[in-house]
């Protein structure tokens, strides 16, 4: 019995400072003011966010769309998840990965249409950036509602975050501000 305190104990400590590092890193990576503001973030963060960032923009370019259509998805992303594909959503929620989709529905269970059975007929792990990307690029070009055809038809970047952020995402709290500023940084920094 004594041991078993003291075990049970042991998981209640771990899970406390499991709590308290992941608040850090929360409150480290926290979402810039509604003024749209630079992001900062710790400098090794920043270097993983700006290479997942600059993948992302010269796949989807790769894939036929415009800088400005690219930078509008990369803005999208970096607003859902800070380009890091491993990702799971702060509080709690459903979101997983790049384009926060959900456990419950695109993450996971969708027939046809989820992240997970998609990597798995791959061979490859479901929290890699690349199976991500395609599994975006699927979802725009196999199911017309998720709005490629509104995000080929921008040619500004505030109209492809709108289209990808309406179409593809369908955030409740959406922060248009945020993933513009931060669509229009992606298409400076790799244009």
């Amino acid at each position: 019995m004594f041991s078993e305190r003291r075990v049970n104990f042991r998981f209640r400590s771990l899970a406390v400072a499991g709590a308290f590092v992941l608040a850090l890193i929360g409150t480290a990576l926290a979402a810039p003011a509604a003024t749209a503001q630079p992001r900062e973030v710790p400098a090794a963060a920043a270097g993983v966010i700006r290479a997942n960032e600059e993948v992302a923009f010269n796949y989807f370019v790769g894939k036929g769309l415009t800088p400005i259509q690219a930078a509008g998805v990369v803005g999208n992303l970096d607003q859902e998840s800070y380009m890091d594909p491993t990702i799971h959503q702060i509080g709690g929620g459903p979101g997983r990965g790049l384009a926060q989709w959900s456990a419950g529905g695109r993450w996971d269970t969708y027939p046809g249409d989820n992240l997970v059975e998609f990597a798995n007929n791959a061979g490859v792990d479901r929290y890699g950036l690349q199976v991500q990307l395609d599994f975006i690029w699927y979802e725009l070009t196999e199911f017309s509602y998720y709005g490629l055809a509104q995000l080929r038809a921008a040619t500004t970047i505030e109209a492809a975050v709108i289209a990808f952020q309406d179409k593809f995402e369908g955030c409740g709290t959406c922060h248009t501000d945020r993933r513009i500023a931060y669509a229009q940084d992606a298409y400076n920094l790799y244009t």
